[in-house]
């Protein structure tokens, strides 16, 4: 049985315009108006061409004042109203391809984000930070610049193109064959030189990129930077960036360069012999003086028309390489979408014989064969070093990575056979080092449950310990935190996302320990938040300070991805084993 056949991938080229036609409406107008007043430039060297007349007549039959007037007063006339018409039409035009260009570009924008966000946790994982918001802004402002300016102009100049051939074709098939033999030669230059221009263009983007890499981890880290006066070694490491994108950029210039002088030298080293050769013709009587006149016209117009293609050629192959990122990213491969969807969990939860390595390290086994248990209700707890394979486990129950070996249970049903964003909504989890977004407490606190009123947000606040400072803050709720919720302090930052995770009422907690960097008084705020929070559902729990686990249900202790000892914490101390030797050594 033959296998089915493949469509062949569309160009870079009809990529882009697939997105321009879905603005059609607009563009497709816009576009026969810029046809239309490409055309009208045309009009140009015609009626220059009707001023100069025959000059070879003015010559033998002397020239009358009074004709020449007449005929240039109309001419002009006829001119003006002719680039009235262009203008107007003109105007329109620019305004359409402008909004069809910015409107197919936001619509690029959103699928790229869209789908950007549905990627699985290993594509970031395998992300420098910074380097994929950089390459794509990057990219995509090159696609802009396509779409707004250099699309319009390559159609301009392309009618502008074939109807001054069609007028000097008119007034002489043989200079304009002459002319038309350079042509195989400029489409040579433009496959040699365009090919090694796109490679320039693709590495420079991703140069460019890394440089705005190091200022975004810079920024990020600017307390870190500052703490250890590293400020020389950044704006090094900065200042090297740089230079291996203007080196890349440097070479790829000298192909540009390299294509642009041959296509000058091609084309008006062509214009020049045809006008030699045409006047030997007009000294011969082959040709008359209109003809002659209109076809140096119509070539001075053909020639700035091919000399602006090595500019438009050069952008679209710049194009060329950013699209070729943009769409490597809208084909990896997203999250799965299947499942049920309509799931409701109880809470249990199970792991059966669980082994997982991260897909970038496979010789380092992170879990090997892992058994435990989690009834509805039951709160549980996870000890043990640090790289024994906890913040691993809370990554497999939200579905961050998949096991190799073992499967990962909710209500006996397995993970796989479950959709990934009903798991997600019915789990929430406060991590040590709690992430706010840039804007308001507010809005902070309503991302565990989008649309919630301001009467549910200040109630789960008050849960969460967390009203009283918010209200005494002068803009209460409405108060800006800071890029990562700098403006606040540690032990806010973790009512904030308690807060958070009450408004979204799950069945599955996960607390990373939540109080493991706070001062006292609020460790114990947030301790009482917590307990409020976990109170009915099902916790598991990552704890360093073992004192925090003392009443859990069950004590899960880790050890090399294995789990070594379980039991309440009476029933371990008295084992005498890992989880003793940890309380004794941490313990005050």
């Amino acid at each position: 049985m033959s296998e089915p056949k493949t469509k062949p991938p569309i160009s870079s080229h009809r990529w882009v315009l697939g997105y321009l036609m879905q603005e059609k409406a607009i563009f497709l107008p816009s576009l026969a108006a810029l046809f239309f007043t490409a055309m009208l430039s045309l009009a140009f060297p015609w009626f220059l061409k009707e001023l100069i007349g025959n000059p070879t007549d003015a010559l033998k039959n002397g020239v009358d004042p009074a004709q020449v007037l007449a005929k240039s007063n109309r001419v002009v006339l006829e001119l003006t109203a002719v680039l009235a018409l262009q203008a107007s039409i003109a105007f329109f035009r620019v305004q359409g391809f402008i909004r069809s260009g910015e409107s197919a570009l936001n619509r690029l924008r959103r699928d790229l984000f869209a789908h950007l966000v549905r990627l699985p946790m290993r594509f970031f994982q395998e992300q420098r930070s910074g380097a994929l918001s950089n390459r794509i802004s990057t990219d995509l402002g090159v696609v802009r610049d396509t779409l707004i300016n250099t699309v319009p102009q390559a159609v301009r100049q392309t009618v502008i193109l074939i109807g001054g051939l069609i007028f000097i074709f008119v007034a002489s098939w043989k200079l304009s064959l002459i002319m038309l033999g350079s042509v195989p030669f400029v489409v040579l230059a433009i496959a040699f030189f365009g090919r090694k221009v796109r490679g320039y263009s693709r590495a420079a983007q991703d140069s460019l990129a890394e440089a705005g890499t190091v200022i975004e981890e810079t920024v990020q880290g600017i307390a870190d930077v500052k703490s250890y006066t590293n400020e020389p070694f950044e704006a090094a490491r900065y200042d090297r960036s740089l230079s291996k994108f203007l080196g890349v950029t440097m070479r790829g210039a000298k192909h540009r360069a390299a294509f642009l002088a041959f296509i000058i030298f091609a084309l008006f080293g062509t214009i020049a012999f045809v006008a030699w050769f045409g006047a030997r013709m007009l000294a011969h009587g082959e040709i008359n003086g209109t003809n002659f006149v209109s076809f140096i016209l119509f070539s001075i117009f053909v020639g700035a028309s091919l000399g602006s293609f090595p500019e438009i050629i050069s952008q679209f192959q710049l194009t060329a390489g950013a699209t070729e990122r943009l769409r490597e990213l809208l084909d990896t491969a997203p999250e799965r979408i299947d499942g049920d969807s309509s799931v409701k969990l109880s809470g249990s939860l199970a792991f059966q014989n669980v082994s997982f390595h991260y897909p970038s390290r496979p010789e380092a086994q992170v879990l090997t064969d892992l058994t435990f248990h989690v009834q509805p209700g039951q709160r549980v707890a996870l000890v043990g070093p640090s790289g024994a394979g906890k913040s691993t486990v809370f990554s497999l129950i939200l579905g961050f990575n998949d096991p190799q070996f073992g499967q990962i249970l909710f209500d006996s049903r397995p993970a796989s056979s479950l959709s990934l964003q009903a798991l997600r909504s019915q789990i929430a989890i406060v991590p040590q080092e709690v992430l706010l977004f840039g804007g308001s407490i507010r809005e902070n606190i309503e991302y565990g449950k989008p649309g919630a009123s301001l009467e549910e947000i200040q109630s789960a606040a008050t849960l969460a310990n967390a009203h009283e400072f918010i209200a005494a803050l002068p803009e209460g709720y409405e108060t800006l935190v800071g890029p990562r919720g700098t403006k606040l302090s540690g032990g806010q930052r973790q009512r904030i996302a308690i807060a958070r995770a009450i408004l979204a009422d799950p069945r599955i907690l996960l607390l990373d320990e939540a109080t493991s960097a706070l001062d006292s008084e609020s460790e114990r705020l947030v301790n009482e938040a917590l307990e409020r929070l976990m109170s009915g559902r099902t916790s598991l729990v990552i704890a360093h300070r073992l004192s925090t686990v003392r009443h859990a249900d069950s004590i899960l202790v880790f050890s090399h991805g294995k789990i070594v000892e379980s039991g309440t914490h009476d029933e371990l101390i008295a084992r005498n084993g890992t989880y003793r030797f940890l309380v004794e050594t941490q313990l005050v």
